[in-house]
């Protein structure tokens, strides 16, 4: 009898006297020279992408059309949780199930994005899971590139770039700010930086395992459950791993309020997993509520005591003109010109969300916490 191969499942490194297939969930070990009993084990993966939508008539169609054209040989279905949107997004995806029999809904009723998400995994099937927002653009070779991180880096997610692009003056304007430095930091889906470990990733590409072993999203995260559920799969051993050769297109929003109320959303949520995972604040985190505290208290010295108080908000918009004129190199001199509106919209609306983020919020997402499981456990 000639040798035997096993398959084991493995979410970290190749163990020794194994190889890789180009399956991620798994190794083969034993005479890994030998000649493959079949040919199954270099089948590419099947893929299953979820999308959470909400009053997306403007992009979907295109988004979905992304995935569908993705340059993946593998075999491939599209999941939308559909919330109750006020515009045309569901007849546009009953369109699309109509078009491509890969294409399938299912109802999300609260509207909130981690329970999509939840609704999109059980109803979903293969073992490699996607996620795509329903205005985000995969770049035609990210399924592909995913899946081949996660058989060479034995990740258990993997993501890449938040490459934000506008349609308008206006969306320009905002994808600059939103991939600057003065705009989101250091964050390095935002801005770019070499492959390595990360604590969170953009969007995401799952193996289905760590999903179910997790029990999925935290659904009392309406804004963060990414980095929450993120933060769990860590504590658990798995790795989270970031690389630019991943991108997705984003498109901004679409009108200063509509910033303005994502943004406050986003400095609220940080202020709840501050305080849900006390470990996990950073200085980045702190620098917008800083900057508002400080400003609003220049504006007060300068009113009522001294006009000397008006030089840190002075200060402020100087910077961010400044901070705007690299920002928005290359672009139009009206989207330029919007470029520092949209920075100071930025910082001020999260500091806002971050400082006015309630107690009472945190303790009831507190009282939901789920416990991380191991994955080296749950993984044989």
């Amino acid at each position: 009898m000639g040798p035997t191969l096993g398959v084991v499942r493995s979410y970290g490194p190749t163990p020794p006297g194994c190889a890789r297939s180009y399956h991620p969930f798994a190794v083969t070990c034993g005479a890994v020279n030998a000649a493959p009993a079949s040919s199954s084990r270099h089948v590419l993966p099947a893929v299953s992408v979820i999308m959470p939508v909400l009053n997306e008539e403007r992009h979907l169609r295109n988004s979905v059309r992304h995935i569908l054209e993705q340059d993946y040989a593998g075999e491939l279905e599209v999941v939308i949780a559909l919330g109750p949107s006020t515009d045309r997004t569901d007849r546009i995806a009953a369109e699309l199930v109509s078009e491509d029999i890969r294409v399938h809904t299912v109802p999300n009723p609260t509207g909130r994005t981690p329970a999509a998400l939840n609704a999109a995994i059980k109803a979903s099937r293969h073992p490699v899971v996607v996620r795509v927002d329903g205005h985000g653009m995969l770049s035609p070779d990210y399924i592909a590139t995913a899946v081949r991180l996660l058989d060479e880096t034995g990740a258990v997610n993997v993501g890449g770039l938040m490459h934000a692009e506008g349609e308008n003056d206006w969306e320009r304007a905002v994808a600059a700010a939103m991939t600057s430095k003065i705009g989101v930091g250091n964050a390095a889906f935002h801005t770019g930086g070499a492959p390595a470990p990360a604590d969170t990733v953009y969007l995401g590409v799952f193996r289905r395992e760590v999903l179910e072993q997790q029990g999925g999203y935290n659904e009392e995260f309406i804004r963060a459950q990414d980095w929450e559920l993120n933060y769990r799969i860590r504590e658990a051993g798995g790795l989270i791993w970031f690389s630019p050769e991943l991108k997705v297109s984003y498109r901004p929003r679409p009108s200063v309020r509509a910033l303005a109320k994502q943004y406050k959303d986003y400095g609220r949520w940080r202020r709840v997993v501050i305080r849900y995972h006390q470990g996990s604040v950073n200085l980045r985190y702190l620098a917008a509520p800083v900057a508002l505290l400080a400003i609003a208290a220049g504006v007060v010295v300068g009113v009522v005591v001294s006009p000397f108080g008006f030089v840190v908000p002075g200060g402020y918009l100087a910077a961010i003109a400044l901070g705007s004129l690299p920002a928005g190199k290359g672009l139009g001199v009206k989207a330029r010109l919007r470029v520092p509106v949209a920075l100071a919209t930025m910082h001020m609306s999260w500091g806002w969300g971050f400082l006015t983020s309630p107690r009472a919020l945190a303790r009831k997402v507190i009282a939901s916490r789920r416990p991380a499981v191991s994955v080296s456990s749950s993984a044989g």
